[in-house]
């Protein structure tokens, strides 16, 4: 972990959703708070429905706030334009699916390539940095096969290394480990927080399962439209 241990990567203040169908108002989420500090793990947890999916969304910057703040890096999301909002996600974030998200008709080298392709990374630089990601997630042998070639547990893995291949500073997961087993689910798992350890990302991880919450250094509840400590 380098000096600057202490910077606030993420922060999210007085972050509110409401959806509007109709005349009907459904309130997601009302007064959420909360800071990320680099390298630090954040669990959330709570009932099916309560808004976890919609939270990680808007800390992404991938849906609209009805009201508060998202700063991601110090960067106010609702004051960037579309494209400078794309640029932050490419740079500072990665996500993690429960269903993988890997492009079909590409090998798992190319899905991983993809997010280093878009920050204008030359195509051999892109390979060599994938590669050795996908080799360090335990996918060395399998670089030249598409999802439809590879197992569930190792398509979560591509998806990780899909994740962190630009180093951000921040991997949003939502449900990551959710449609595996408990033994690819543990070694998903065990991956990220090595991966923390070694690269210094943070995650915050919406996720059901109460033992890979324990995990983390920190686990809040979505309870009523707000966050607050697990206990």
């Amino acid at each position: 972990m380098n000096h600057a241990s202490n910077d606030i990567v993420l922060r999210a203040s007085h972050v509110a959703k409401t959806y509007a169908e109709g005349d009907l108002n459904t309130t997601v989420l009302t007064d959420v708070n909360f800071t990320l500090k680099r390298g630090e793990t954040l669990a959330i947890v709570g009932a099916s429905g309560t808004g976890k999916s919609t939270l990680l969304h808007l800390i992404g910057g991938l849906d609209t706030l009805s009201g508060g703040e998202v700063e991601v890096e110090g960067r106010t999301l609702s004051k960037l334009s579309d494209a400078e909002r794309g640029r932050v996600r490419n740079r500072s974030l990665g996500f993690i699916y429960q269903f993988h998200h890997l492009l079909p008709e590409f090998t798992a080298l190319e899905n991983v390539c993809m997010p280093l392709l878009i920050r204008g990374v030359g195509i051999s630089e892109a390979q060599k940095q994938s590669a050795t990601l996908l080799e360090r997630v335990g996918l060395s042998q399998r670089l030249a096969h598409k999802p439809s070639e590879l197992s569930g547990g190792e398509r979560q893995r591509c998806a990780v290394a899909r994740a962190l291949v630009t180093r951000p500073s921040c991997v949003l997961g939502d449900e990551p480990t959710g449609n595996l087993d408990e033994d690819n689910a543990s070694q998903v798992y065990a991956l990220m927080l090595e991966l923390n350890r070694e690269i210094g990302t943070s995650f915050i991880l919406v996720t059901h399962d109460s033992r890979l919450a324990k995990r983390m250094d920190r686990t809040l509840e979505l309870h009523n439209g707000e966050l607050r400590e697990k206990v």
